[in-house]
């Protein structure tokens, strides 16, 4: 296929036209929802409509080769299953987690219910998976390299419509003067697709009667029209029947879907532990399930990328090869090969902990500082980590929008790729690749989570 170079740069484009594009985008994005929560405002969070700003977003979609593209969405599905198939070996979750257990208490604590559910035989035979996968170009090795696999709390399908939505508006409205063509940016209907797939996992459970719950963090800044709960009053409205049936607040769950419940800081006391447990005993779908969230911690994904270890999982050796060809070089840190190169060269590593959420990776001179206090420490701590080789994306000069304010810098991309996966038994229901969010931030800035305030929302089109 022919490809498109779109003929736009943005040194080449004056201050008037630009004030205009981020006009015309900042009017779209407040007539779709294309907004969030202002922290100015007492209200804002907590009385909808009120104290809204536009989300950060990029003013012009990010350039990606069409055929990395491709690549990305025809293995969504393989790591959907990948997942599920993962989730039932609990001997190789236990076994691959057993040192990350002594060194993180909040890994400790996840292996624990899953381990009780072990014991009382408990089976989940409606498994819904929505997942995310991140993948970054680098541009050393000239391969599109996996960052981690999401299984939990997957944020922004909504936005990533929505930026995508905007970006081709732009594009038809400035397309010409900009050399740009709107096709060019991929259709995406990732929000749509999630609430699909949990809608179909609401009809598999077969009760009309029975809700679909969110787990929210305490101070929820996301307005739902649903039924919302953190997991506290999960513990002191919810129960579970005899027959496995959730209860909460007087009504039957049906899907518990989780918002909250990635970061210890969403346990701060044993009564969320409780309700997590609650949870996992009753027969409510849950999204993720415990043996789902285990599956994507960091330690799993570095097991998963050692030689033969796939094949465990996945028999067609074509889709072993595609999953194999995203993996970055991972490591863990009993590997005294690796951790000496690490020390000697840390810009060219990754430290990665047990954690979900923004803000946790370890780069730089840290690396070294933190791999010579953990010899100095001992094996215990070297559990909580794994090294992963850094990856090197190209930087382009962007337009990134805050505040409705422009500002040109040099940026890096992020692709993540939806999936959503619905089995009941041994039937496949669902298995998709599901929209995508593209993250754009500035090249200075080491973590990549736009509601951590590094980063913005973009979308990408294709080259």
């Amino acid at each position: 296929m022919e490809s498109h170079k779109p003929m736009f740069q943005v040194e080449n484009f004056d201050d008037e036209f630009v004030q205009k594009l981020v006009y015309d985008a900042l009017v779209w994005c407040s007539l779709h929802g294309l907004v969030v929560g202002d922290k100015t405002y007492q209200k804002s969070g907590t009385v909808p409509g009120v104290g809204m700003t536009h989300a950060p977003i990029s003013l012009l979609p990010t350039q990606f080769p069409e055929s990395y593209w491709k690549q990305a969405c025809e293995v969504a599905p393989i790591f959907n299953e990948l997942v599920d198939r993962v989730s039932l070996d609990a001997q190789f979750i236990q076994d691959s987690l057993s040192r990350t257990k002594k060194a993180d208490i909040f890994t400790s604590r996840l292996l624990d219910i899953h381990s009780k559910m072990l014991e009382s035989n408990k089976k989940e035979d409606i498994r819904l998976g929505l997942h995310r996968s991140d993948y970054m170009l680098d541009e050393e090795t000239k391969s599109l390299l996996q960052i981690e696999m999401n299984t939990i709390s997957c944020s922004f399908p909504g936005f990533g419509r929505l930026v995508t939505e905007l970006h081709q508006s732009l594009l038809r409205s400035h397309g010409d003067h900009l050399g740009l063509d709107s096709e060019r940016v991929p259709k995406n209907t990732s929000n749509s697709q999630f609430a699909d797939a949990m809608a179909k996992a609401w009809l598999e459970y077969n009760n009309p009667r029975a809700v679909v719950m969110i787990v929210v963090q305490p101070d929820e800044r996301n307005i739902i029209v649903t039924i919302r709960k953190s997991l506290a009053e999960v513990e002191t409205e919810g129960s579970v029947q005899e027959d496995g049936t959730l209860i909460v607040d007087g009504q039957e769950v049906s899907v518990v879907y989780y918002r909250s419940g990635y970061t210890p800081r969403d346990y701060p006391s044993e009564s969320e532990w409780n309700a997590r447990l609650l949870i996992e005993q009753s027969s409510a779908v849950k999204c993720p399930s415990i043996a789902y969230h285990l599956a994507g911690t960091k330690k799993i994904q570095q097991e998963l990328a050692k030689p033969g270890v796939l094949e465990r999982f996945m028999d067609n050796k074509d889709d072993v090869a595609k999953l194999r060809k995203c993996f970055a070089g991972l490591w863990s840190l009993d590997d005294p090969e690796i951790i000496k190169k690490a020390i000697e060269k840390p810009e060219l590593f990754v430290m990665k902990p047990q954690r979900e959420g923004g803000g946790n990776n370890i780069y730089g001179d840290d690396v070294r500082e933190n791999l010579l206090r953990l010899q100095k420490e001992g094996e215990e701590e070297n559990a909580a980590y794994i090294l992963m080789q850094r990856i090197f994306p190209k930087v382009s000069n962007v337009f990134l929008v805050r505040e409705g304010v422009y500002h040109r810098d040099q940026a890096i991309s992020e692709l993540g790729i939806y999936g959503a996966y619905l089995r009941n038994k041994e039937r496949v229901i669902i298995n998709e690749q599901s929209g995508y969010l593209m993250r754009t931030k500035v090249s200075s800035s080491d973590e990549g989570g736009v509601a951590a305030g590094f980063a913005v929302l973009d979308s990408i089109y294709l080259n």
